[in-house]
């Protein structure tokens, strides 16, 4: 027996060529273009067969008769049984133009050729999408009561389809497939579609929150997602089994789930929060259109608007599924798959599989370089504060990269001593002494750096000043206030206002400001020192928002506590978990890589969303952590610290990794 099947390199062709290939003896001819001809070996590998059973023919879907020549159609005429006909578009994002030139045109194409060689049946794989957004439940034998189809993929689906019922010469039948995933035993997808969409939003709540918080979904319309085992297993299967008569079957799930219902068995599959509570997406529909337009009307709300789709990688047209109005019956399919063993699989059975596939292969991020190196190499990368702690680790870490590593810092002694460490390394620094705190040292530096380098790349805000005394233990120093503000804030805005003209000249810039976790937690007994990177991360937040069009952008990294000199005179820290330099730098590195809008610890998190949420709460729970720890010797002007700890301040220095007490 032979076939003709056009769409043979799709990810349902492919496969469906696999199936029909298994039976003994049969050829199958497949349409490919001239200019992918170099495909057919590879597709040949694939199937596990020569050329003499697959056999390509070549043409163009969008010309006449398939573009197929005449000596091929004399030689094919009367040979083919069965003419599969699953060339076409199914992505959303593509133009009309593309998608009426091979939807439409295409089908019109493939029934003039199949009637040319006399196939014995054309076996037309349409979608469900022929039914438009169809109020209700759309049965196998309906078609002119599709509603809603203007959206050009729904309509050249639908109007395809009625290419095949009005001007098809031989028997006929169609087959309407669910959105098709990947495979059930595999996971195994060709590209990211329907669902997947949804796959990068999970994986950001992953990431942000633990696995057993409890989240708020969409409950939505009904969504039909069926495995492309079981599209092609039944496509193979009835096709064989029943005659063409002009039959229509929805290869669909019988069940069927409702968008909030797939996000919460993907969330489960990717051990991401489970989304516990639903709230209707219809209840969204008492917004007026004329209102809806009215907004999207405003430059702002659009903008914002493509930014979160476009972050998340969503088309904006698959919000049209949220609350998806339709529903399928496949009574005429169950009946011809009865008996056959072919049943469509249980969502909550393979979608784990279908995670797991798109996670390690399909992942746009898998796709670009997120390496250190690939982000700042031969780029110009100014670490203020960079001869010791955080910001000496960080410039091992970006010169290692291969980025124009350029330090500065007060102490020409530490500035020369990092630049030997880095030469025995097998790189180097660019060292500069200069006294961030000094507002008319930091001009000289700019106009030093501007000079030199042209400006930089990416600046990393790092130094800066810490004091940890209690307010009762400053009513006299009002001095500490006016440093730690004079250093962690206005020198930081000295340097990167004198720099940000250049990044604004370039259009590309990036500034990651080294904030604190106190910020988020408003950690007793360091009120000069959170009060200062408050300021700065206000600033930030400010700066933003002005320069989001001129491509510079900024990241907060609220630092837990690290174990630097800046430390050292807290003997209490001794005992307390912390960060290392090196992990506090590959924070930094994220930064520069991802550039996020702000990175912090989810002890970070916590404490903010308790003070915003329950601020009482928040308040008593910081007032016992300040009554438990004292302050340091070296905040009583004392020698030694001989303070010991209670029991209940041990136990609590080792649960709460790296805040500031």
């Amino acid at each position: 027996m032979n076939y003709f099947v056009t769409g043979a390199t799709g990810f349902i062709g492919k496969r469906l060529v696999k199936k029909l290939l298994e039976r003994k003896g049969t050829k199958v001819y497949f349409l490919l273009r001239k200019v992918s001809a170099g495909k057919a070996a590879a597709l040949r590998e694939y199937w596990g067969v020569s050329a003499a059973r697959a056999i390509a023919v070549h043409g163009d879907l969008t010309s006449k008769k398939m573009g197929v020549g005449a000596e091929d159609i004399k030689k094919l005429k009367g040979e083919i049984a069965h003419f599969y006909h699953l060339a076409a578009v199914y992505d959303l994002e593509a133009d009309e133009e593309s998608q009426v030139a091979v939807n439409i045109d295409g089908t019109r194409s493939a029934v003039e050729f199949a009637t040319a060689i006399k196939a014995g049946s054309f076996h037309h794989v349409s979608s469900i999408a022929a039914a438009g957004l169809y109020e209700g439940v759309f049965r196998e034998d309906m078609f002119e009561e599709a509603e809603n189809y203007d959206h050009p993929y729904f309509k050249t689906k639908h109007d395809s389809e009625r290419i095949v019922r009005k001007e098809c010469a031989i028997p006929w039948t169609v087959f309407r497939p669910a959105m098709v995933v990947g495979h059930s035993m595999t996971g195994e997808m060709d590209k990211i579609d329907g669902p997947y969409y949804f796959f990068k939003l999970i994986q950001r709540i992953r990431k942000l929150l633990p696995s057993w918080m409890p989240m708020v979904g969409l409950e939505g319309g009904r969504i039909n997602i069926v495995p492309v085992d079981f599209v092609v297993d039944s496509l193979d299967y009835i096709s064989h089994q029943a005659p063409a008569s002009g039959k229509c079957y929805h290869l669909v799930d019988p069940v069927g789930y409702r968008v909030g219902d797939v996000l919460d068995i993907l969330s489960k599959a990717a051990h991401a929060p489970r989304m516990n509570l639903f709230v209707n997406a219809a209840l969204l529909g008492f917004i007026p259109k004329a209102v809806k337009k009215g907004l999207m009307a405003l430059a702002p709300v659009r903008r914002m608007r493509n930014a979160i789709m476009t972050d998340l990688g969503v088309p904006e047209d698959i919000l049209t599924f949220v609350n998806y109005p339709t529903r399928f019956d496949c009574r005429e399919t169950l009946s011809a798959l009865k008996g056959s063993g072919i049943s469509c699989p249980n969502l909550n059975d393979y979608a784990w599989r279908l995670w797991d596939y798109w996670e390690r292969h399909l992942d746009p991020d898998l796709f670009i370089d997120r390496s250190l190196r690939g982000t700042v190499e031969g780029k110009v990368v100014l670490i203020t504060g960079g001869s010791s702690g955080i910001g000496l680790a960080t410039a091992h870490k970006f010169a290692e990269a291969g980025a124009t590593t350029v330090i500065c810092g007060r102490d020409q002694d530490k500035l020369d001593e990092a630049c030997k460490e880095a030469s025995a390394k097998g790189y180097s620094f660019i060292a500069y002494p200069a006294d961030i705190a000094d507002m008319a040292d930091c001009d000289r530096f700019i106009k030093l750096l501007i000079a030199d380098h042209g400006g930089v790349d990416f600046l990393i805000n790092n130094a800066g000043r810490s004091i940890r005394r209690a307010i009762e233990g400053s009513y006299d120093r009002f001095h500490d206030y006016e440093r730690t503000m004079q250093l962690n804030y206005f020198g930081c805005l000295r340097v990167t206002m004198g720099l940000l003209p250049g990044m604004t000249a370039k259009r590309k810039g990036h500034v990651v400001n080294i904030s604190s976790i106190g910020v988020l937690t408003n950690a007793p007994r360091f009120s000069a020192y959170v009060a200062s990177k408050a300021a700065l991360d206000a600033w930030t937040r400010c700066a933003s928002s002005e320069f989001a069009d001129v491509g510079i952008s900024f990241t907060t990294i609220n630092m837990p506590l690290v174990r630097t000199p800046m430390i050292a005179p807290t003997n209490l820290y001794n005992n307390v978990p912390t960060l290392a330099p090196e992990e506090a730098a590959d924070l930094i590195a994220q930064a520069c890589i991802f550039k996020p809008v702000r990175i912090a610890t989810r002890l970070g998190i916590t404490g903010q969303v308790m003070h915003a949420l329950m601020p009482r709460i928040a308040q008593i729970a910081m007032n016992t952590s300040f009554r438990m720890f004292p302050d340091s010797s070296a905040a009583k002007g004392e020698k030694s610290d001989k303070a010991k700890l209670s029991s209940e301040a041990l136990a609590m220095q080792q649960m709460m990794r790296g805040i500031h007490f």
